[in-house]
């Protein structure tokens, strides 16, 4: 369907919206089996004030894939199940999931579903309905079980890391092999090796490390969160690990997707891009906010079925919110040689003062600038051999010769290797800015 196309709706014209959007749908609210302690989400149950049971109706269900289909250009359809726990809402409801989209999609088109869940209510039934219906699944784990416990426990305050395991074992022994992702916290962060070799030895395909920032009631930083050094610290150990022997065999989201913008192409990840406001979050009781970080009153968009799911994300009003992301940033910020890749971060995480004294600073800068000049040489000749037609697991063999080996590991302040004579700093290291 072409954007600008109305469409007759459950809730009367639908309009495609002008370029594709996701939506982190919340089938069981802010509801949870876990108590993480970082957790951003579980105080959203103060949102609605005298609930005792976070579901989603099957009228909410079915007016959501309506409008989602019907704002989509088709013919894949990429649905988001998260939480809270998402597998709370039990299999009957995703069986209505399926019900629905293969009601509701026009002939030819395609639901994907992906699943983002701690495991630990995963059985044979739910692996047997997830791989029937091709559900891809985002598996959330802290590595082994002394950092991942330090933290990710149930609400009697008993560990779940080997839950977390069997809801692993589970889904592969239907076939699926889940994304997982790891928080980057205080304690994670100081564990790079024991992290890294964890994953690997579970044979994890792709994997993604969530640096944690969060405020307590009194607005100050959680000790929970990690530190701009130790985030950086974590990312460059094991991104050493990672180019030297492992390009190919696991996916780590952080370092490919910098490739992606060093080889000038734009991030999928909304952090890493350059604007926002193309992934909404939609509550149990169909509200629709900006931003699963912003699931707030003042960023409230509207409510299916009342309202249709494009007319939200491209009103002015979340157009502005996307905007913002690039507009607010402080000076320090846009005249950072890495801006190109970071641009300034997520905005939820922008609470610190800049060196400049500047409000509004993200509160890891230090940590991705530091991150960015340790791949930045390493990134530079990827691009190089995939534009020559090569392959970019070739990497570890020139890095096996010796650090000279074909790839220019240049520091900031070192002459550039075009052979300018200026430092690398003020010549091609300027230039991607």
């Amino acid at each position: 369907m072409p954007a600008g196309t109305e469409l007759r709706g459950a809730a009367g014209p639908i309009t495609v919206s002008s370029e594709p959007f996701m939506v982190m749908a919340k089938p069981a609210g802010p509801q949870c089996n876990l108590d993480c302690t970082y957790c951003y989400y579980l105080e959203k149950e103060k949102l609605f004030p005298g609930s005792s049971r976070y579901r989603m109706s099957e009228e909410t269900l079915r007016a959501y894939i309506a409008s989602f289909v019907a704002s989509s250009p088709g013919p894949i359809v990429h649905f988001g199940w998260h939480g809270g726990e998402p597998t709370m809402a039990g299999l009957d409801f995703y069986r209505k999931v399926v019900a629905f989209q293969e009601e509701l999609l026009p002939a030819g088109w395609t639901a994907l579903n992906n699943l983002q869940t701690n495991g630990t209510l995963l059985d044979d039934r739910w692996g047997s309905f997830l791989a029937r219906h091709r559900f891809s699944v985002g598996l959330s784990i802290d590595g082994p079980a002394f950092t991942h416990d330090a933290s990710r426990l149930d609400k009697a305050g008993h560990p779940t890391h080997e839950r977390a395991m069997r809801g692993l074992r589970v889904l592969r022994s239907h076939g699926i092999d889940p994304d997982v992702l790891c928080t980057l916290n205080s304690v994670t962060a100081a564990h790079p090796e024991e992290v890294y070799d964890f994953f690997l030895a579970e044979s994890v395909r792709w994997l993604q490390f969530l640096p944690v920032v969060k405020r307590d009631d009194d607005g100050s930083l959680s000790p929970l969160s990690v530190s701009p050094h130790a985030m950086a610290a974590f990312l460059n150990h094991v991104f050493d690990r990672w180019v030297r022997n492992d390009v190919g065999r696991i996916g780590v989201q952080n370092f490919l997707e910098s490739l992606l913008v060093f080889s000038g192409r734009p991030a999928n990840l909304c952090v890493m891009a350059e604007t926002c406001g193309r992934v909404l979050a939609m509550e149990h009781d169909g509200s629709v906010y900006s931003c699963d970080h912003f699931v707030l009153p003042s960023h409230r968009l509207g409510t299916l079925p009342q309202d249709g799911l494009a007319a939200m994300v491209d009103s002015p009003r979340q157009l502005s919110f996307g905007l913002s992301k690039k507009e607010s940033l402080t000076a320090y910020c846009r005249a950072c040689p890495y801006l190109f890749a970071c641009n300034g971060g997520c905005p939820k995480d922008r609470s610190a003062i800049s060196p400049d004294g500047e409000a509004g600073h993200n509160q890891l800068c230090e940590g991705y600038r530091s991150f960015f000049e340790h791949i930045d040489p390493y990134l530079r000749r990827m691009v190089s051999i995939m534009r020559s037609g090569g392959k970019i697991t070739s990497i570890m063999d020139e890095l096996a010769g010796g650090e000279g080996g074909g790839v220019p590991v240049v520091g900031r302040n070192d002459p550039c290797p075009c052979g300018s004579g200026k430092k690398y700093k003020n010549c091609h290291l300027r230039s991607r800015s």
